[in-house]
């Protein structure tokens, strides 16, 4: 039976909260809280140069007090003030009003007492200096599109907003006729050339997919023959006209430093080199509103759409493809810069394996005003870290420790955090437990998680402990299984767990409330939207605050880890399963089910020598026990770094992780297995995709030898 949620139902009215601006503590838990606090600062008062007492001891009963001393303390008055300061203007990356951000969280997390510093990295950034598109339509009547979303008075000279544009795009003017290519995948140029259509020498107009990021979409596009790409978003800020802006650099992490840390005076590529020109496109790229591609639409003349595309989103069943009369002419002059980036970094020590490492981040840049995407998430830090400053002074100690990350420059590319994967690879290697990312906290309602599968269940066990914010009465568990929401896996490279999970195999978790918002990277994402859209009382920001903290209590104090790999095992053979189907049996899968078998038992064997641990009480002195845990732990630890291969995927080698990472090929078919995906994706030879099959075998066989322990 599962404990019921440590935090309560709010008081309601007529459907309304009595405390409708600040998550109420539940007396019982609010009255200890105070108590604790006091017994602290007495003995501190009386005992200037002591320790106070530890309150919280390890067993069950005080572990439970801990979780409800650190929920009963979230305040979402106190959150909605930092999302407020912190989106009072936009603080693009590599820019002075960047810097405010940066001294904010700094002095935050300085003010509480927390060790706090700063790694500092060198990065090459990509800045807009002009943009326009201009249309020329079949009754020569011509028209400049306005590329300005930000509210109120726009112009690029009195905005603080920039002006929307693609990272990395390279500078100059394409010309020519208007294709309209649906989400710009590879099947709809198939389409295309099977009503007679082709994009060599023109302009394509994408409207942004699910499945396709803009790097793919312009690559894609290039390889056409197509002369420019212009890419717009149907559901584009709710009405008010607001243009996504984003990076199609290829890779992640800084472009002149690739495979190593950029840090400040090291090693530099030239711009010309070819490990630099390879992550940028050859043509130019711009966003456009939605507003501005129904105008284009709607003048383009040419065949009709194929038949697959209508009657989808706003595509209409007359809609027309081009290329007819209508002419875009787009020009887009940036200029790269290379600029100092900033991560802040607070560790807070373990008292008993102070060499073992939690890690929670989250990225402080945005594109605009960011108060989705990411200082929801920034804010919901920046309450953990005031809450964990709460239960150190009042005696806590976790017993692995506990880093709370705050990285620059995601946005251009995962850039701060990568930098700082690259430069701590080996150390990470060796101790790094878990890596728990909240990106965009809170973008509508209902929660959302991604996770390597060994994290499946203390998730899930952290939702039970949480109340729903939306639900009275239920914990986000009950309305998360309701909902037939599903654990995804982190094959996408669209956050900072990218670099930790991708290229370090650290067992990691990503997080956010809301599937979507229509307001994604425009001039719209201001704390006004929050509070009149997504959360206008903080609840969502609370609930997550809660979970993530949670999670990072359970992970850091739990004196076994708690992965459960047996879940690992059963993900993987539901991953078999899927490609031998997909495969048809013309390829043997074999080896994968002889490595995942192996995985099974070992993970069973794991399972239930981490349940003797606990079902047992030892001695704090009982030295051999603690070497056992000790080993143990390490065994749970290190099997994740076994599914990465020096090799990495043919084609993005920078990404070792042969079960999660990313595919090479867009048209991969799988989220998983990304080698054998690619080799699938382009036809290749069944001893191609035969030799893939067992790479991914014996990258699973080295994670079941780590997670044994010992030698062959």
């Amino acid at each position: 039976m599962s404990q019921p949620p440590l935090t309560t139902t709010r008081p309601t009215v007529a459907g309304m909260s009595i405390f409708p601006f600040r998550h109420q503590p539940p007396p019982l838990c609010a009255f200890l809280f105070i108590i604790v606090l006091f017994v602290a600062t007495f003995y501190t008062l009386h005992h200037p140069n002591a320790t106070p007492p530890s309150l919280f001891s390890r067993n069950s009963h005080n572990a439970l007090g801990l979780r409800r001393l650190f929920l009963s303390s979230a305040s979402n008055a106190t959150i909605s003030s930092y999302l407020r300061d912190l989106t009072r203007h936009p603080h693009l990356a590599g820019t002075e009003p960047s810097l405010d951000t940066l001294h904010y969280v700094l002095n935050h997390f300085q003010s509480l007492g927390l060790d706090t510093h700063v790694a500092d990295y060198e990065a090459l950034l990509s800045y807009p200096t002009h943009i326009s598109v201009t249309a020329r339509f079949s009754n020569t009547t011509t028209m400049e599109f306005d590329l300005n979303d930000a509210p109120g008075d726009s112009s690029s000279s009195s905005s603080p907003v920039v002006r929307p544009y693609h990272a990395y795009s390279p500078s100059g003017s394409a010309q020519g006729n208007v294709v309209f290519v649906n989400h710009g995948e590879e099947r709809d140029y198939v389409a295309l050339e099977s009503v007679g259509v082709s994009v060599k020498g023109c302009v394509v107009l994408v409207r942004k997919g699910e499945n396709l990021g803009r790097g793919g979409i312009v690559k894609i596009a290039e390889t056409k023959g197509a002369l420019g790409v212009l890419i717009y978003a149907e559901n584009d800020g709710g009405g008010f006209g607001g243009i996504e802006r984003g990076t199609v650099m290829r890779g992640i992490g800084d472009p002149v430093s690739p495979g190593w840390p950029g840090v400040v005076g090291g090693e530099k590529l030239s711009l010309d080199d070819d490990l630099v020109t390879r992550r940028f496109p050859k043509i130019q790229s711009l966003p456009l509103s939605r507003r501005n591609a129904e105008i284009l639409l709607a003048s383009l003349g040419g065949a009709r759409a194929p038949v697959v595309w209508r009657n989808s989103g706003r595509v209409g069943s007359g809609q027309r493809v081009g290329p007819g009369r209508t002419v875009v002419n787009m020009t887009f002059q940036g200029e790269m810069k290379m600029k100092k980036i900033h991560n802040v970094v607070v560790t807070i020590r373990g008292s008993e394996e102070a060499d073992r490492y939690v890690i929670l981040g989250n990225h402080r840049d945005a594109w605009t005003y960011g108060a989705v995407d990411p200082n929801s998430g920034t804010s919901a830090l920046l309450d953990i870290s005031r809450r964990f400053s709460l239960l150190l002074k009042s005696g806590w100690r976790p017993r692995r420790t506990i880093l709370l990350c705050s990285w620059d420059a995601e946005e251009f590319g995962m850039i701060g955090s990568t930098e700082w994967v690259e430069e701590n690879v080996l150390y990470l290697g060796a101790s790094a437990v878990a890596y728990l990312n909240v990106d965009c906290a809170v973008q509508g309602s209902g929660f959302f998680a991604g996770a390597t599968p060994q994290l499946d269940g203390l998730l899930l066990e952290a939702l039970k402990l949480v109340q729903d914010p939306d639900v009275v009465g239920l914990t986000v568990e009950d309305t998360f299984r309701s909902q037939n929401s599903i654990i995804q896996r982190l094959s996408r490279v669209d956050s900072d767990f990218s670099g930790f999970l991708h290229h370090a195999g650290i067992p990691s978790i990503d997080m956010y409330y809301g599937a979507d918002y229509p307001v994604y990277h425009t001039a719209f994402d201001s704390y006004d939207w929050m509070i009149h859209n997504a959360d206008p009382l903080f609840h969502r920001h609370v609930a997550m605050a809660g979970i993530w903290g949670l999670l990072g209590i359970l992970l850091a104090d739990e004196p076994i880890i708690p992965f459960d790999y047996t879940s690992y095992a059963g993900q993987l053979q539901a991953h078999r399963d899927t490609l031998s189907k997909l495969l048809e049996r013309k390829v043997s899968v074999d080896p994968l089910s002889m490595a995942i078998q192996e995985f099974a038992l070992v993970a069973k064997k794991a399972a239930d020598e981490a349940k003797k641990f606990k079902e047992k009480s030892y001695s704090k002195d009982d030295v051999a026990a603690a070497a056992k845990r000790r080993e143990l732990n390490d065994r749970l630890m290190l099997a994740e770094r076994g599914f990465l291969d020096a090799q990495g995927i043919k084609g993005k080698e920078w990404f070792k992780h042969l079960v999660y990472g990313p595919a090479a090929e867009p048209e991969s078919k799988l989220g998983f297995f990304p080698g054998i995906a690619d080799a699938i994706a382009i036809d290749a030879s069944e001893g191609v995709i035969e030799h893939e099959i067992w790479r991914v075998s014996r990258a699973i066989q080295r994670a079941s030898k780590a997670l044994k322990g010992g030698f062959t």
